[in-house]
């Protein structure tokens, strides 16, 4: 598993602001939106391209446009889908599937309850979005959901993580093609399974829910 942990000013600028308890949905959602996008860039490094000769104004030229088949976002239900109108505004021509998971509070283990995916990803570059790696336990299943249906290479794209959650996906996606891009790296998980210092629940944050 490769790991890239976001060093950059403007993306710990905003996630300090993420982080402050008093910052309303409105500006979470907005922010949430911007350092999916600056994210994105790392995410993306790796992205299958193809020569495609075009004509500009001066003469002809051959630059590149995204492979066939093409790369397909997937958000992790419900605090996924505040991340992705922050991603398809880098990849407008991805497409777009669902996969809800939900963690038990008490056992911490993730269930599926809905999914909207292709049946056959072969091929196919995937890219998870779900703003918390906490346990770990919830975009490991989806990861591993993805390779089950056929995926080539999946990569996460999460906000912030603890170091918890990312030993527990490193184990789980053992001889996978799987990379890691947080925002940050923060101190721990409490008792709750809630990463600290975070910045609470992102779902709840995002969409007004307490």
């Amino acid at each position: 598993m490769r790991l890239h942990v976001a060093e950059h000013p403007l993306i710990t600028h905003k996630l300090t602001v993420l982080r402050d308890e008093s910052t309303p949905s409105p500006v979470f959602r907005q922010l949430t939106e911007e350092l999916v996008t600056l994210l994105a860039y790392e995410a993306t490094r790796n992205v299958r391209v193809e020569p495609h000769e075009i004509q500009t104004p001066v003469t002809t030229t051959v630059g590149v446009k995204i492979s066939e088949p093409r790369p397909l976002v997937v958000p992790i239900l419900r605090a996924g889908l505040g991340m992705l109108e922050g991603m398809v505004k880098l990849i407008p021509t991805a497409e777009v599937g669902f996969l809800g998971m939900v963690r038990n509070e008490e056992t911490l283990e993730p269930s599926t309850y809905a999914e909207r995916l292709p049946d056959d990803l072969s091929d196919r570059q995937c890219f998870v979005l779900d703003p918390m790696l906490a346990t770990g336990g919830s975009l490991g299943a989806a990861i591993e959901f993805l390779f089950e249906r056929g995926a080539q290479d999946v990569t996460a794209i999460c906000l912030l993580g603890a170091p918890e959650g990312v030993a527990a996906i490193e184990k789980q996606v053992a001889g996978r093609d799987v990379t890691l891009v947080l925002g940050a790296m923060d101190e721990r998980l409490n008792e709750k399974g809630y990463i600290v210092p975070g910045l609470g629940d992102a779902g709840d944050r995002l969409y007004g829910t307490v």
